[in-house]
């Protein structure tokens, strides 16, 4: 948007003493006289701005012209800024990084004392960020979405009205009301091709609930299972469950909880090898003594 962009031209000339227009064109991704006619409106608008021509000329703001600070103290702008960062990682546009400009005008020593750094990126950054923009652009324009959806039950396609983009267990996912099961549920991005952005517009249901993060505790699933570890995999127990659920006997480290589906448990089960052994469910134990020998046999 327009005004967006003066905001960052803006945030730009407060911050250098002068910039030159093929500068800022690129920086905005927009034409030479793009930027001229920027720099009128800005002037119109009351903003002192001065262009020099000549080899040694630019475009700068008025000395002495000054902004009202912002209402943040430099601490909380760490954490703005930190976040940004992190959506900046997924993202495949520069609309963090203008945003950045924006909140750092007269307070850029912000920049140069982090302490705080959020990468969100992943392997599958590549597939993941046009995802990511284009479920944002259907919330902001409350319209419906259809994909392919790959889960552990198989291969669906869906129609969803899309509420919020949720980042949790490491993984984006987006959260809305799914009209093939008539229910709200949560979609992983990454198991999800073929996205496609629809006409068909939504409202908000008036039953619809905010996404709540305990709801989809791990730990709050249906099958319950208690397991023995053994000590050369504590770290990773306490890594993905916290010391509070070890419990430390003489045979070894036990932890009970409660897992989503059973082939999600016994895939992260085998990611341990030797060094899991479900103690109960006795009919669980059983389930998973079978799959080890189809393994087995698979092998053989």
């Amino acid at each position: 948007m327009k005004i967006d962009r003066l905001m960052g031209i803006l945030s730009v000339l407060m911050q250098k003493d002068s910039v030159t227009a093929p500068y800022l064109a690129e920086k905005f991704e927009v034409s030479r006289r793009t930027i001229n006619r920027d720099i009128e409106d800005l002037c119109k608008a009351g903003i002192p701005i001065v262009t020099v021509r000549g080899k040694n000329g630019g475009i700068s703001v008025m000395d002495g012209y000054k902004i009202d600070k912002t209402i943040f103290t430099s601490s909380e702008m760490r954490y703005i800024i930190a976040g940004l960062k992190g959506l900046d990682s997924v993202s495949k546009t520069n609309k963090y990084k203008q945003l950045m400009d924006k909140l750092t005008v007269e307070n850029s020593s912000v920049i140069n004392n982090e302490h705080i750094l959020i990468d969100l990126s992943s392997w599958h950054k590549s597939s993941l960020a046009p995802k990511i923009e284009l479920i944002q652009r259907a919330i902001d324009k409350s319209r419906k979405i259809e994909f392919t959806y790959y889960s552990p039950n198989g291969e669906t396609t869906r129609a969803i009205e899309p509420y919020t983009l949720v980042f949790v267990w490491s993984s984006w996912y987006v959260w809305g009301y799914c009209l093939k099961r008539r229910a709200y549920r949560m979609f992983k991005l990454n198991r999800l091709i073929d996205l496609q952005l629809t006409d068909e517009s939504f409202e908000i249901r008036e039953d619809a609930p905010s996404y709540d993060f305990t709801e989809f505790n791990q730990q709050e699933g249906e099958i319950e299972a208690s397991i023995l570890f053994s000590d050369s995999v504590k770290w990773r127990i306490i890594d993905e469950f916290g010391i509070e659920y070890v419990e430390e006997t003489d045979k070894g480290n036990i932890v009970t909880f409660k897992w989503w589906d059973k082939p999600s448990l016994f895939s992260w089960l085998l990611s341990f090898g030797t060094d899991a052994e479900i103690l109960e469910p006795e009919n669980l134990r059983i389930e998973f003594k079978e799959l080890t020998e189809k393994i087995r046999d698979l092998y053989s």
